[in-house]
């Protein structure tokens, strides 16, 4: 899947590098041809011959060069995507169903100083984190804290 996808990706990137490459050369010509005439009406061929189209291809070459980003990072979403839906969750029963078990039990409510959120001990934000603190019932009582959409802890939980 990954090969595939990304063999197209590639000559849209070595041609938009080509049209940038052949722009400027265009333009590096145009100037020096321009740069050696006096008059106006003998600038005018090199302009048209050479800037103008290579003004063109470097602005082609942009546009190549986006477009060519974009699909990679595409692909490589779409691969990493693959690898997520492929993967196999590890609490199925017998039924096919997976088990919903909610991510912490634990009933001591944590904050980090600073943060915006109470969580529960065992809350995969804060578990491990020694910075932590119990949460205060004022800080709770007042409002400057929400709960944490992960854990889901409830303000009835024991508060230390």
């Amino acid at each position: 899947m990954r090969t595939a996808r990304l063999r197209t990706v590639h000559p849209v990137l070595w041609a938009g590098w080509a049209a940038l490459a052949a722009g400027a050369v265009l333009c590096v010509i145009g100037w020096y041809g321009i740069s050696g005439e006096r008059y106006a009406e003998r600038q005018l061929p090199y302009l048209a011959s050479c800037t103008v189209p290579g003004a063109a291809l470097i602005i082609a070459g942009a546009v190549l060069l986006t477009h060519g980003r974009n699909a990679l990072a595409a692909a490589r979403v779409e691969e990493l995507y693959g690898l997520l839906v492929a993967a196999e969750p590890a609490d199925v029963d017998e039924s096919g169903q997976v088990a919903a078990a909610p991510l912490a039990i634990s009933g001591e409510l944590l904050m980090v100083p600073g943060g915006t959120l109470w969580h529960r001990a065992d809350c995969p934000l804060v578990a491990g984190k020694p910075e932590a603190v119990p949460v205060d019932s004022r800080v709770l009582a007042g409002g400057e804290l929400g709960p944490c959409p992960i854990c889901e802890p409830s303000a009835a939980d024991p508060v230390d």
